[in-house]
Protein backbone atom coordinates (compact mmCIF):
# COMPACT_ATOMS: atom_id res chain seq x y z
CA UNK A 1 0.00 0.00 0.00
CA UNK A 2 1.24 3.43 -1.06
CA UNK A 3 1.71 6.35 1.81
CA UNK A 4 -1.30 8.51 0.20
CA UNK A 5 -3.56 5.71 0.51
CA UNK A 6 -3.04 5.56 4.23
CA UNK A 7 -3.89 7.61 7.10
CA UNK A 8 -3.16 7.04 10.62
CA UNK A 9 -2.71 5.08 12.76
CA UNK A 10 -0.50 2.56 10.50
CA UNK A 11 2.60 1.66 10.16
CA UNK A 12 6.24 1.48 8.09
CA UNK A 13 7.85 -1.43 8.05
CA UNK A 14 10.98 -1.76 5.77
CA UNK A 15 14.61 -3.69 5.64
CA UNK A 16 18.33 -2.04 5.13
CA UNK A 17 21.17 -4.15 3.61
CA UNK A 18 24.65 -3.54 5.25
CA UNK A 19 27.65 -4.13 2.64
CA UNK A 20 31.34 -3.44 2.04
CA UNK A 21 33.27 -0.57 0.33
CA UNK A 22 36.78 -2.35 1.32
CA UNK A 23 39.24 -2.72 -1.23
CA UNK A 24 38.81 -6.99 -1.96
CA UNK A 25 35.34 -7.18 -0.13
CA UNK A 26 33.41 -5.08 -2.44
CA UNK A 27 29.46 -5.67 -2.06
CA UNK A 28 30.20 -7.93 0.40
CA UNK A 29 27.15 -8.57 2.89
CA UNK A 30 28.05 -7.73 6.30
CA UNK A 31 24.48 -7.25 8.27
CA UNK A 32 21.33 -6.48 8.26
CA UNK A 33 18.60 -5.03 9.88
CA UNK A 34 14.42 -5.03 10.27
CA UNK A 35 12.93 -1.89 11.55
CA UNK A 36 8.95 -0.86 12.22
CA UNK A 37 7.89 2.30 12.75
CA UNK A 38 4.12 2.48 14.21
CA UNK A 39 2.71 6.19 13.45
CA UNK A 40 -0.25 6.53 15.85
CA UNK A 41 -3.25 9.27 15.65
CA UNK A 42 -1.23 11.96 17.61
CA UNK A 43 1.75 11.54 15.29
CA UNK A 44 3.51 9.96 18.29
CA UNK A 45 6.16 7.32 17.26
CA UNK A 46 7.20 3.42 18.20
CA UNK A 47 10.28 2.62 16.24
CA UNK A 48 11.46 -1.35 16.47
CA UNK A 49 14.84 -2.03 14.91
CA UNK A 50 16.53 -5.69 14.97
CA UNK A 51 19.96 -5.33 13.16
CA UNK A 52 23.12 -7.42 12.87
CA UNK A 53 26.56 -7.21 12.34
CA UNK A 54 28.53 -10.46 10.99
CA UNK A 55 32.20 -8.34 11.08
CA UNK A 56 34.24 -9.75 14.05
CA UNK A 57 32.93 -9.90 17.18
CA UNK A 58 29.64 -9.79 15.30
CA UNK A 59 26.57 -7.67 16.99
CA UNK A 60 23.40 -8.33 17.55
CA UNK A 61 21.16 -5.47 18.57
CA UNK A 62 17.63 -4.88 19.43
CA UNK A 63 16.20 -1.05 19.85
CA UNK A 64 12.35 -0.05 20.54
CA UNK A 65 11.82 3.51 21.12
CA UNK A 66 9.36 5.91 21.77
CA UNK A 67 8.98 9.52 19.89
CA UNK A 68 6.80 12.37 20.06
CA UNK A 69 5.45 14.13 17.09
CA UNK A 70 8.32 16.09 16.52
CA UNK A 71 10.70 13.20 16.71
CA UNK A 72 11.86 13.74 19.95
CA UNK A 73 12.61 11.26 22.50
CA UNK A 74 10.08 9.72 24.74
CA UNK A 75 12.04 6.34 26.21
CA UNK A 76 14.40 3.72 24.44
CA UNK A 77 15.20 0.48 25.19
CA UNK A 78 18.63 -1.02 23.75
CA UNK A 79 20.01 -4.61 24.11
CA UNK A 80 23.05 -6.08 22.39
CA UNK A 81 24.86 -9.38 22.10
CA UNK A 82 28.79 -8.65 21.33
CA UNK A 83 30.54 -11.69 19.47
CA UNK A 84 27.43 -14.60 20.58
CA UNK A 85 27.19 -13.53 24.31
CA UNK A 86 25.09 -11.08 25.81
CA UNK A 87 26.91 -7.34 26.51
CA UNK A 88 23.84 -5.32 27.56
CA UNK A 89 20.78 -3.64 28.04
CA UNK A 90 19.68 -0.47 29.06
CA UNK A 91 16.08 1.75 29.44
CA UNK A 92 16.74 5.40 28.86
CA UNK A 93 13.97 7.79 30.31
CA UNK A 94 13.92 11.63 28.38
CA UNK A 95 13.17 14.67 30.74
CA UNK A 96 12.93 18.63 30.71
CA UNK A 97 16.66 18.80 31.90
CA UNK A 98 18.12 15.41 32.18
CA UNK A 99 17.99 12.06 30.66
CA UNK A 100 18.16 8.92 33.14
CA UNK A 101 18.91 4.80 32.63
CA UNK A 102 18.80 2.00 34.16
CA UNK A 103 21.83 -0.23 32.94
CA UNK A 104 22.30 -4.09 33.03
CA UNK A 105 25.98 -4.97 31.67
CA UNK A 106 28.21 -8.23 31.45
CA UNK A 107 31.22 -5.83 32.56
CA UNK A 108 29.63 -2.79 34.37
CA UNK A 109 27.18 -4.57 36.41
CA UNK A 110 23.89 -3.13 37.57
CA UNK A 111 23.79 0.53 37.06
CA UNK A 112 22.05 3.81 37.30
CA UNK A 113 22.89 7.05 35.74
CA UNK A 114 21.63 10.24 35.34
CA UNK A 115 22.78 12.87 33.34
CA UNK A 116 21.88 16.69 33.85
CA UNK A 117 21.16 18.47 30.30
CA UNK A 118 21.18 22.72 30.28
CA UNK A 119 17.28 21.58 28.14
CA UNK A 120 15.39 18.97 26.76
CA UNK A 121 16.92 16.26 24.37
CA UNK A 122 16.02 16.82 21.09
CA UNK A 123 17.42 13.24 19.86
CA UNK A 124 19.09 10.26 21.29
CA UNK A 125 21.32 7.69 19.58
CA UNK A 126 20.79 4.04 19.79
CA UNK A 127 22.96 3.00 16.64
CA UNK A 128 19.65 1.52 14.48
CA UNK A 129 20.63 2.40 11.00
CA UNK A 130 16.87 3.53 10.39
CA UNK A 131 17.28 5.90 14.00
CA UNK A 132 20.22 7.53 11.89
CA UNK A 133 17.44 8.47 9.42
CA UNK A 134 15.82 10.11 11.99
CA UNK A 135 18.45 12.04 13.77
CA UNK A 136 18.69 14.03 10.43
CA UNK A 137 15.43 16.36 11.61
CA UNK A 138 17.79 17.82 14.08
CA UNK A 139 18.67 20.18 11.00
CA UNK A 140 16.62 23.16 10.38
CA UNK A 141 15.76 23.00 6.77
CA UNK A 142 14.53 26.87 7.07
CA UNK A 143 18.09 27.59 6.95
CA UNK A 144 19.12 26.06 3.79
CA UNK A 145 22.17 24.19 2.97
CA UNK A 146 24.93 24.55 5.74
CA UNK A 147 26.24 23.02 8.64
CA UNK A 148 24.47 23.31 12.49
CA UNK A 149 25.44 21.82 15.54
CA UNK A 150 23.32 19.28 17.75
CA UNK A 151 24.65 20.16 21.21
CA UNK A 152 24.80 17.14 24.15
CA UNK A 153 23.01 14.69 21.71
CA UNK A 154 22.71 11.31 24.41
CA UNK A 155 24.09 8.04 22.77
CA UNK A 156 23.48 4.62 23.92
CA UNK A 157 27.80 3.94 23.48
CA UNK A 158 30.37 6.12 22.42
CA UNK A 159 31.64 3.06 20.27
CA UNK A 160 31.04 3.54 16.41
CA UNK A 161 29.37 0.10 15.81
CA UNK A 162 27.62 0.77 19.22
CA UNK A 163 29.37 -2.30 20.57
CA UNK A 164 30.17 -1.04 24.09
CA UNK A 165 28.03 -0.15 27.14
CA UNK A 166 24.63 0.72 26.45
CA UNK A 167 25.12 3.37 28.92
CA UNK A 168 24.72 7.13 28.39
CA UNK A 169 27.41 9.22 26.62
CA UNK A 170 27.35 12.95 25.54
CA UNK A 171 28.44 14.31 22.31
CA UNK A 172 28.07 17.21 20.21
CA UNK A 173 27.14 16.45 16.09
CA UNK A 174 27.72 18.80 13.16
CA UNK A 175 25.49 17.81 10.57
CA UNK A 176 25.84 19.38 7.01
CA UNK A 177 22.69 19.86 4.33
CA UNK A 178 23.40 19.16 1.46
CA UNK A 179 20.50 19.63 -0.51
CA UNK A 180 17.43 17.62 -2.31
CA UNK A 181 18.03 14.65 -4.66
CA UNK A 182 16.24 12.26 -6.18
CA UNK A 183 17.07 9.05 -5.35
CA UNK A 184 17.29 5.26 -6.71
CA UNK A 185 17.92 2.26 -4.05
CA UNK A 186 16.49 -1.19 -3.84
CA UNK A 187 13.17 -0.31 -2.98
CA UNK A 188 12.62 2.35 -5.16
CA UNK A 189 12.55 5.59 -6.55
CA UNK A 190 12.49 8.76 -4.03
CA UNK A 191 12.82 12.41 -3.24
CA UNK A 192 15.37 12.60 -0.77
CA UNK A 193 17.32 15.13 1.65
CA UNK A 194 20.97 14.37 1.30
CA UNK A 195 22.86 15.14 4.51
CA UNK A 196 26.39 14.61 6.01
CA UNK A 197 27.89 14.27 9.55
CA UNK A 198 31.17 16.06 8.96
CA UNK A 199 32.24 15.92 13.16
CA UNK A 200 31.42 14.49 16.16
CA UNK A 201 33.25 15.87 19.24
CA UNK A 202 34.01 14.09 22.48
CA UNK A 203 33.86 10.60 20.60
CA UNK A 204 37.38 8.65 21.64
CA UNK A 205 37.49 7.57 18.40
CA UNK A 206 37.02 10.39 15.27
CA UNK A 207 34.14 9.40 13.31
CA UNK A 208 35.18 9.53 9.59
CA UNK A 209 32.98 11.16 7.22
CA UNK A 210 29.09 10.04 6.90
CA UNK A 211 26.78 10.38 4.09
CA UNK A 212 23.29 9.82 4.97
CA UNK A 213 20.20 10.31 2.63
CA UNK A 214 16.64 10.39 3.76
CA UNK A 215 12.88 10.24 2.60
CA UNK A 216 11.86 14.12 2.17
CA UNK A 217 8.22 13.61 3.53
CA UNK A 218 8.67 14.70 7.12
CA UNK A 219 9.48 10.73 8.15
CA UNK A 220 13.39 10.78 7.58
CA UNK A 221 13.00 7.17 6.33
CA UNK A 222 16.94 6.23 5.89
CA UNK A 223 17.13 5.34 2.07
CA UNK A 224 21.02 5.15 1.94
CA UNK A 225 24.05 5.49 3.72
CA UNK A 226 27.83 5.85 3.47
CA UNK A 227 30.99 5.30 5.74
CA UNK A 228 34.36 6.39 4.47
CA UNK A 229 37.93 6.40 6.80
CA UNK A 230 38.82 3.10 7.69
CA UNK A 231 34.69 1.75 7.89
CA UNK A 232 34.17 1.76 4.03
CA UNK A 233 30.53 0.57 4.47
CA UNK A 234 27.61 1.28 2.66
CA UNK A 235 23.87 0.93 3.86
CA UNK A 236 21.07 0.56 1.50
CA UNK A 237 16.82 0.43 2.00
CA UNK A 238 16.03 -2.50 0.39
CA UNK A 239 12.13 -2.88 1.55
CA UNK A 240 9.30 -0.36 2.18
CA UNK A 241 5.59 -0.80 3.31
CA UNK A 242 2.80 1.07 4.46
CA UNK A 243 0.63 -1.02 6.71
CA UNK A 244 -2.88 0.41 7.94
CA UNK A 245 -3.33 -1.39 11.72
CA UNK A 246 -5.78 -1.46 14.06
CA UNK A 247 -9.31 0.31 13.35
CA UNK A 248 -7.97 1.27 9.54
CA UNK A 249 -6.96 -2.33 9.07
CA UNK A 250 -10.55 -3.49 9.02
Amino acid sequence: MKKKDIKAPFAIVGKIHYTSLKEGREQQERGREAFRIDIQDDGSKTVSAHGEIDDEPMITRDVFSGLNSDLTPQDCFVRISVGNEFRGSAWFTFEDDRCECEVLTSIEGRLSQTVKLSKKATAFGNHAMVNDGLLMSQYNLEKGPGTQIIKDLPLSSPDHRGATGPMLFLVDVAIEYVGKETLTVTAGTFEALHFKIVDVPGLPLDHPEYHIWCTSDGQYILLKATVGGYMQTHYELTELAYVPIGRSAV
